[in-house]
C-alpha cells in the first residue's frame, strides 16, 4: 500500500509518538490541521494461567499493557465537515501533510497548537475544517 502522506522527513512510527498533519482539499483549498498518534495501549485482562504463574509478595497485577499499531495510515481526521467533503469531492482530491513528528504527548499537544495557531485556523470560517484549538478558542469567539 503507498501511504497517503507526504512528509519533508522519513515517517518512522517506531522512532515518534505521533504527528501533526494538515489535510488539504486541493478544490476548495480549505484545510485541516490535527494530530494522530502512531501507537495505542490497550489494557487486556490476564488469563488464569498468567494470574497463576505469578509469584512474589504483593499484590499480582490482572491486566497488561499491549502496544497496538493505530489506524494511521488509513485516518483522515475527526471532523465531521471534512469527513463529508472527503465523501463528496473523493480521497483523490486531497494532500495529506505531515508538518513534524514528535517523540510525546505533550510535545504533540503543543506544535498541533502551535501550527493550528500560526495556520490562524480559527480565522474566516471558509478557509479551515478546524472550528477550535485545545477545546478552549472556539471561531465563534473571534466573530
Amino acid at each position: 500500500m503507498i501511504s497517503k502522506w507526504r512528509s519533508w522527513d522519513v515517517i518512522n512510527p517506531e522512532k515518534y509518538f505521533g504527528f501533526v498533519y494538515k489535510i488539504t482539499n486541493t478544490i476548495t483549498g480549505k484545510f485541516y490541521i490535527g494530530k494522530k498518534v502512531y501507537w495505542n495501549n490497550k489494557k487486556h485482562k490476564l488469563t488464569k494461567k498468567q494470574l497463576a504463574e505469578q509469584t512474589g509478595p504483593g499484590r499480582k497485577p490482572t491486566h497488561e499493557v499491549i502496544r497496538v499499531e493505530s489506524d494511521w495510515k488509513t485516518y483522515w481526521g475527526s471532523n465531521k465537515q471534512l469527513l463529508a467533503d472527503i465523501k463528496q469531492y473523493g480521497e483523490e482530491n486531497f494532500e495529506c501533510w505531515i508538518f513534524t513528528q514528535c517523540k510525546t504527548k505533550k510535545q504533540l499537544t503543543y506544535y498541533e497548537m502551535h501550527y493550528q495557531c500560526k495556520e490562524e485556523v480559527l480565522i474566516g470560517r471558509d478557509r479551515s475544517y478546524n472550528d477550535n484549538i485545545l477545546g478552549k478558542f472556539f471561531t465563534k469567539d473571534l466573530l
